[in-house]
């Protein structure tokens, strides 16, 4: 135990032959305020638990139109595989993926009602490529330095998995702002 003695005693007096009381003092006062504020760096918060999907909307009126089909007027600004064709439908995810909690929007004329609506377009991930009923309508797409309006990211990327299999589209509410013509 001698041994282990001396050698913590020859370091503590190096340490204190090379550093002040003041030296040591803000040092340590650098670490504690930096481990404070360790809580506010950002960090990706996705959880099974309280995912971010907005609640779709379930009354539009006049919601005629096939699921299964690119011309459906949902899908007016979407790109992948339909979920209605992969096991799912227009609004959930098939079993065994789970829904993005990041999405991309557009906005979509009901042609029932005459009416915009907002509309979500949320990846379903954790299985391969679904393969079957693939859209690519790109009605409103903006280049990518729009991001959140670009169908052409894998959306994936808030999910457990970053396996994309098929998409959805929630309609969130009734779009505000005239829209210009299409």
């Amino acid at each position: 135990m001698s041994g282990f003695d001396e050698r913590f005693e020859r370091l503590t007096r190096g340490l204190a032959r090379t550093t002040s009381r003041r030296s040591l003092l803000s040092r340590f006062g650098a670490l504690l305020v930096g481990a404070a504020a360790v809580p506010l760096l950002p960090v990706a918060r996705a959880s099974a638990e309280s995912p971010r999907v907005p609640a779709p909307v379930e009354d539009v009126p006049g919601d005629a139109g096939d699921p299964t089909k690119c011309d459906y007027w949902r899908h007016c600004a979407i790109d992948g595989f339909l979920c209605a064709c992969c096991g799912g439908s227009a609004t959930t995810c098939p079993p065994g993926t789970e829904m993005s909690p990041v999405t991309w929007i557009g906005t979509c004329q009901n042609p029932a009602d005459g009416k915009d609506y907002v509309i979500s377009y949320n990846d379903c991930c954790g299985k391969g490529f679904c393969g079957r009923c693939g859209c690519n309508r790109n009605e409103g797409d903006r280049p990518e330095y729009h991001w959140y309006r670009s169908n052409d990211i894998n959306w994936c990327a808030g999910a457990e998995s970053q396996a994309y299999h098929c998409s959805v589209a929630l309609v969130v509410g009734q779009a505000t702002e005239a829209q210009p013509e299409r």
